[in-house]
């Protein structure tokens, strides 16, 4: 990563990570000024509306002030967090959606993806969405992983959650369960095995990655009698991959996948589907998983939580999730190629 000086000691000073907080009447807000107030230290920018955040310190009796930002201008110290502006569309009420500022929460994501493929930033993290509200403001949305692949203008992105020692990426994401079997080809299963090796060589540190693929049926297909995917399409695809250093395992049965025995042999498990893989991921980690969109031109992670609107106004939110998202992005920030630089 690059790394500018930094004259008050004479060493590298690392740059911001920017931080998005999300549904502006969910809890977003209010992790984000907790976060700051726990890493007093940490170079970070919120992208946000500076009223909101000020009237949320506020509400809370958080004692963070809320500095204006622009690229280039220094970063405030502790008790303070650098905000660059993104008006909201409607002055929010904790805990109580309005379509209004479905448009705010996709301005804000822009903009902080503007930050950091123009190197200003050196990754981003994003707070809990609503994907109803956005929906209903008019601009269709099925979550930040297709949002942020479109921004950048890449084909085909991954999504992973992380619960350090346990990595699930997904073949498919937000679809209904009935649309995943025709979803599931060689395509789509080869180029996220290619995302998610190459993310886990680069991203990771893992020079010989070993990934267990797991089938789409009971007992991945048992032999084409539990259907034929398994055998006629996620086992050829596997198959057909060239990839140095990578150990494929599968298609395996994912009622065992997730065994002690079986994990321990694996870098990351590769679900075919949402909820496939990951309730047992959250199950084992709610609270410190990590939402992790590999493909990307940028690192991206996220919080493993949502909006949280019914504990919105009442205060008291816990950001260590976001913590988790800070840590892993300034981890894969530090390990990521110098290929990825602005």
């Amino acid at each position: 990563m690059k790394q500018t000086p930094d004259p008050a000691f004479g060493r590298p000073a690392l740059k911001p990570l920017a931080l998005t907080p999300g549904e502006p009447a969910g809890i977003g807000p209010e992790c984000v000024l907790r976060l700051r107030l726990d890493r007093g230290d940490d170079p970070l920018v919120a992208i946000a509306d500076p009223d909101l955040l000020t009237a949320t310190a506020r509400r809370f009796n958080l004692p963070v002030e809320i500095i204006p930002w622009q690229p280039g201008d220094p970063l405030p110290g502790e008790g303070a967090l650098a905000c660059l502006a993104v008006p909201l569309g409607a002055a929010p009420k904790p805990g109580v959606l309005d379509p209004a500022n479905g448009p705010y929460v996709l301005e804000t994501l822009r903009a902080a993806v503007e930050l950091v493929r123009k190197g200003e930033a050196a990754a981003l993290v994003t707070g809990p969405v609503h994907k109803g509200v956005i929906n209903d403001s008019g601009a269709p949305f099925t979550g930040h992983t297709e949002f942020l692949a479109e921004l950048a203008g890449v084909p085909r992105v991954v999504m992973m959650l992380a619960a350090e020692p346990l990595r699930v990426a997904l073949v498919t994401t937000h679809l209904p369960l009935s649309a995943v079997p025709s979803a599931i080809t060689p395509a789509s299963v080869g180029s996220a095995l290619r995302i998610t090796a190459h993310a886990l060589q680069e991203l990771f540190g893992i020079a010989e990655p070993r990934i267990q693929v797991l089938g789409l049926n009971p007992h991945a297909g048992e032999g084409g009698h539990l259907g034929h995917e398994d055998d006629a399409i996620i086992a050829p695809a596997m198959a057909a991959l060239d990839l140095p250093g990578v150990t494929l395992a599968g298609p395996v049965p994912a009622d065992t996948a997730f065994t002690p025995r079986a994990l321990a042999g694996c870098d990351a498990v590769l679900a075919m589907y949402h909820d496939q893989g990951l309730p047992v991921l959250k199950h084992a980690g709610f609270g410190r998983a990590v939402n992790i969109t590999l493909g990307l031109p940028f690192i991206r992670t996220s919080v493993d939580h949502g909006t949280a609107l019914d504990i919105a106004a009442r205060g008291g939110a816990d950001a260590s999730s976001l913590g988790h998202a800070v840590d892993q992005a300034r981890a894969m920030a530090d390990a990521a190629p110098r290929t990825m630089d602005a």
